[in-house]
């Protein structure tokens, strides 16, 4: 029997009463009886995705957004058996366009609540999400200081986790009498990078005891946003550098930091090469960044491989963590609510959210830890040429966080 078939003959013996036919079925495995329940739920379910769909992080916002609406493509549309109703928010650049966004969906009477791509809109919104029980899986913004949350679950990984996996790398490989230079921008984002980079390679070590360099915050940088801050680092004399920027921010930074002259080794967290920022530089601009990423699009997995090759066959590019964290968002989502029931509301889906378990997931086996973030591991990637373009290869395993 077909799955559409089945799903025909399932909802016309819940229309009839079939009493005598699930007595006779009695017999029939616990997933064949979760499987038929899920089956027989028609009734939609509204979902909110918040991402930003305008400003310099906008093209974050898209990938956020393919990687959700790949796994729903795959599924036929539908989450824990519901047919899915999304409705999308801009999240914008700011705490308050954020909360403006989420006020949006909550008027709109949205199960739960997905995306939220900026630290700072996500540590506005926390008392609002907590306030409304309405269950948030951020696929990308994390800070460290977003704690003791019910509500809210992270899908990505915590602020201060790329730097803590890169540290000790950096640490063995800059000399005992060198020197690593440590810039990025000044919001939570970039506080949080810098301090877990700072704690893992030893708070104490005269490598990094140079103060940090804060540059201004800002998705949009022109050509010239960085140049005094790059003359600054460039006066210490680097052997290395740590620095902590995502999307145009990204790409203007490396512009500039290699038309400066600095030719030695670049490190940062993986948002600092990811996405439209490779595509965005020169092979000279970024060759040989090392970055630390819970996620590599050649990665060797059979989650990863369907995943990929879907990604790449719908938007004729490899995925990125963003995609990959919004994708597993809505694996999460999937099964919650169907653990959830027939008729779910927003507290039973939380509730469910902490039995979903194991999540197989593209960048390899993770689950939930007590503060609601992954526990997984984290990759080296060196940028080079692969093929025609410039791509974050898969180095090595870093570590375990969560």
């Amino acid at each position: 029997m077909s799955q559409m078939e089945r799903r025909t003959a399932l909802k016309l013996m819940a229309a009839l009463g079939a009493t005598g036919f699930a007595a006779a079925c009695s017999t029939d495995s616990a997933t064949e009886d979760d499987e038929a329940a899920e089956l027989l739920s028609d009734d939609p379910v509204k979902i909110g995705l918040m991402v930003p769909q305008t400003g310099g992080y906008k093209p974050i916002g898209d990938e956020m957004a393919k990687g959700f609406q790949l796994f729903l493509d795959q599924n036929d549309q539908r989450l824990g058996g519901h047919p899915v109703n999304l409705v999308t928010a801009d999240e914008g650049e700011t705490a308050d366009s954020g909360k403006a966004a989420l006020e949006d969906l909550m008027r709109q009477g949205v199960l739960a609540l997905t995306g939220v791509a900026n630290s700072s809109v996500m540590l506005g919104i926390r008392d609002a999400v907590e306030e409304a029980r309405v269950p948030l899986i951020g696929s990308n913004a994390s800070p460290a200081s977003l704690q003791s949350v019910v509500y809210i679950w992270r899908t990505s990984y915590v602020d201060d986790e790329p730097g803590r996996a890169l540290a000790p790398y950096v640490a063995q490989r800059v000399p005992r009498n060198g020197k690593v230079a440590i810039i990025a921008p000044e919001f939570q984002g970039g506080l949080d990078s810098v301090e877990g980079f700072r704690q893992a390679f030893g708070p104490s070590d005269s490598r990094i005891s140079d103060p940090v360099i804060w540059t201004e915050f800002t998705t949009e940088p022109d050509e010239n946003h960085f140049a005094a801050d790059i003359s600054r680092l460039r006066d210490r004399n680097p052997d290395a550098i740590y620095c902590s920027y995502a999307g145009a921010a990204a790409t203007q930074f490396l512009k500039q930091l290699y038309a400066s002259g600095y030719r030695n080794q670049v490190y940062g967290p993986g948002f600092l090469t990811e996405g439209e920022v490779l595509a965005d530089l020169k092979d000279n601009e970024a060759n040989g960044i090392m970055t630390a990423l819970n996620y590599s699009a050649d990665l060797n997995n059979a989650a990863n491989r369907r995943f990929a090759s879907a990604y790449r066959k719908a938007h004729g590019a490899s995925p990125t963590t963003y995609a990959m964290a919004s994708y597993d968002a809505a694996q999460v989502l999937n099964k919650a609510i169907r653990i959830a029931g027939g008729n779910p509301n927003s507290q039973q889906v939380n509730l469910a959210l902490g039995r979903v378990g194991q999540i197989d997931s593209p960048r390899g086996p993770w689950q939930f830890n007590q503060p609601r973030t992954p526990q997984q591991k984290w990759y080296l990637r060196r940028v080079q040429r692969d093929g025609q373009v410039l791509s974050n290869l898969l180095i090595n395993e870093l570590a375990t966080l969560g």
